[in-house]
C-alpha cells in the first residue's frame, strides 16, 4: 500500500513484523532460512510465527492459508512467498513437533511488547477435556478429565506474562509459587483469591519487595 509515495503500512503487516522477530528470537542460535525444500522443510520459527497470526486474524489454518497466498507483503515477511505456503495440514504437523520450550519463549519475549502496570493477578480454572481436540486426546491416549490452567496476568496492559498446565489438579499455592518466581522482575502487587491463601506464600513475596493481596480464607474452609 502507498500514499504519497510512502508505504503506508496496515496493522496486519505490523503485527506480522512483530510475532517474526519474536519467533526468531525463540529459536537459539541465527535464525534458519524459512523454507528448504525436502525434508528440512519449514523453519520452527515461520510456524510460530504462522500461529501468532492465526491467532491474530481468527481464521482456521484452511483459510488463513488461503489468505496469505494474497498477502504478498505479510508472506514476504515470513520469508516465503505466496507460493511457498504451506499446506494447512503441514503447520497442524509441524505445531505439534515444536518444543514447549519454544512456545514459552516466544511467550516471554512479547513481554517487550507491552508497558506493564503494578499490578499482576494470578488464578486458575479447570479446562474440560470435552473442550479439547479429542482425537488428539486419542492419539495420545491421554486419560485425563481436565486440565488445570493457571495465569499470571498484567492488570494494566492486560498481557498474559506465565502459563501453567497441569493435568494433576495442584494445590494453587504450590502452582502459585512457582508461577511467581518465574517472573519476580515483572512484579510489584500481586492480587489472588483465597485458593492462594499461604502465609508462606505471603512472606516469599514480600522478601522480594512485592506486595502481596491475598485474602484469607475463612474460618472452618478446607484446604
Amino acid at each position: 500500500m502507498k500514499r504519497d509515495g510512502f508505504v503506508v503500512y496496515t496493522k496486519t503487516s505490523r503485527f506480522t513484523e512483530k510475532v517474526v522477530s519474536l519467533a526468531q528470537k525463540a529459536v537459539v542460535g541465527p535464525p534458519a532460512p524459512a523454507y528448504c525444500p525436502g525434508e528440512e522443510g519449514y523453519a520452527d520459527w515461520v510456524i510460530l510465527a504462522v500461529q501468532g497470526l492465526k491467532e491474530y486474524l481468527g481464521h482456521p489454518y484452511r483459510k488463513l492459508m488461503d489468505v496469505l497466498r494474497e498477502m504478498p507483503r505479510v508472506t514476504k515477511s515470513l520469508g516465503l512467498t505466496p507460493e511457498t505456503v504451506p499446506h494447512f495440514s503441514t503447520v497442524c504437523t509441524r505445531k505439534q513437533e515444536i518444543s514447549m520450550k519454544r512456545w514459552r519463549a516466544v511467550l516471554d519475549q512479547s513481554i517487550e511488547l507491552y508497558d506493564l502496570g503494578d499490578v499482576q493477578a494470578i488464578d486458575a480454572t479447570g479446562v474440560d477435556r470435552v473442550q479439547a481436540s479429542q482425537h488428539y486426546a486419542k492419539r495420545t491416549d491421554y486419560t485425563f478429565e481436565a486440565v488445570k490452567t493457571t495465569l499470571l496476568i498484567d492488570c494494566e496492559a492486560s498481557a498474559i506474562l506465565d502459563i501453567y498446565c497441569s493435568m494433576k489438579q495442584p494445590h494453587d499455592t504450590q502452582v502459585g509459587w512457582q508461577v511467581l518466581v518465574r517472573n519476580l522482575g515483572e512484579l510489584g502487587t500481586v492480587t489472588a483469591d483465597k485458593g492462594y491463601d499461604w502465609e508462606e506464600l505471603r512472606t516469599r513475596l514480600r522478601a522480594e519487595s512485592i506486595t502481596p493481596l491475598i485474602p484469607q480464607r475463612d474460618p472452618g474452609m478446607r484446604g
